[in-house]
């Protein structure tokens, strides 16, 4: 397995048509706004759910692609599997042996899920609380620590203002018996008509090779970041795509400029006058040059002084 030896900083350029990017459950499931900007907004865990979801389907009957954070998961009980797989036959009585032990449960959760080998996982919690458990024994419980991912996302956001458009929808059946004289149900869709978004996300060598993510598992990302949608959709989620995914590949670990320089470099144009409706009235420029391929990956060391 090859070692991620190079930084990486992205860029990800996605859209929607007549559909909800990422509701939010705390405004009635409107889709996220930035209420000073009209801006959309679409958060990280978002799309690193998509992701987990896209390994999960194109890998999850392989060894060492099991996804932590998925559907009914119990937290809890995969800690403590591994924890015991990790030290079977151990027996573990002091803090010093406990940190060892919590080290090689980490690792083998590391080997084990790919999204805490890429996005990093709390793994403090424990088996719960025994019957006459003494101060001791608490300190004693199997927990895996934290890991801290080697791949983060920011916050997606529109490149304009966005609208949300409400629709009234019926249901010709009804839900419960009390209501079954009724003809119809009445119920409330939100939709966006048309959103570009933008997304920034960095690599991390030196946490990569903390957590042992390869770059197998790098190019499996970035395989993810292009199809993800392709096996995501909903009536809920309209029509959303993957249109450009910018990759600047450092020549070390540490990287040899600025990310917000290498993001600045990639911009966007409006093509027409008319409310967006279509990624056509757009066009997505890399050094004021029309982009036209999905994925690009580009050596920093062969941007020069620009």
């Amino acid at each position: 397995m090859k070692k991620v030896d190079n930084r990486c900083d992205f860029v990800l350029f996605f859209d929607v048509i007549d559909g909800n990017p990422n509701g939010d459950p705390d405004a009635g499931n409107l889709p996220r706004i930035d209420a000073e900007t009209g801006m959309g907004l679409v958060t990280d865990v978002c799309l690193k759910r998509k992701i987990r979801n896209y390994v999960q389907l194109t890998k999850g009957n392989e060894k060492g692609y099991g996804i932590f954070i998925k559907e009914k998961a119990v937290l809890n009980r995969q800690i403590v599997e591994s924890w015991d797989e990790a030290n079977k036959g151990k027996n573990i009585k002091t803090p010093d042996e406990k940190r060892g032990a919590e080290e090689s449960a980490r690792a083998l959760m590391c080997k084990n899920f790919y999204d805490i080998r890429t996005f990093g996982a709390v793994l403090a919690t424990s088996d719960k609380e025994k019957s006459g458990e003494s101060e001791d024994d608490k300190k004693l419980r199997k927990t895996a620590g934290q890991v801290r991912g080697p791949v983060q996302l920011t916050f997606s956001r529109s490149v304009e203002p966005i609208v949300a458009s409400e629709h009234s929808i019926t249901r010709m059946a009804v839900t419960n018996e009390k209501d079954i004289e009724k003809e119809r149900t009445m119920g409330r869709k939100f939709t966006v008509p048309y959103g570009l978004y933008r997304a920034h996300g960095f690599v991390s060598a030196h946490l990569a090779e903390q957590t042992k993510f390869t770059q197998e598992d790098l190019d499996l990302f970035w395989k993810a970041l292009q199809e993800m949608f392709e096996h995501d959709h909903s009536a809920a989620r309209g029509l959303m795509s993957t249109r450009r995914l910018v990759v600047f590949e450092h020549e070390t670990a540490l990287g040899s400029k600025p990310a917000n320089e290498l993001f600045d470099r990639v911009t966007w144009k409006r093509t027409t006058n008319k409310p967006a409706r279509d990624f056509s009235d757009y066009e997505i420029l890399l050094d004021g040059q029309k982009l036209n391929e999905v994925y690009k990956l580009i050596a920093v060391k062969d941007l020069g002084n620009k």
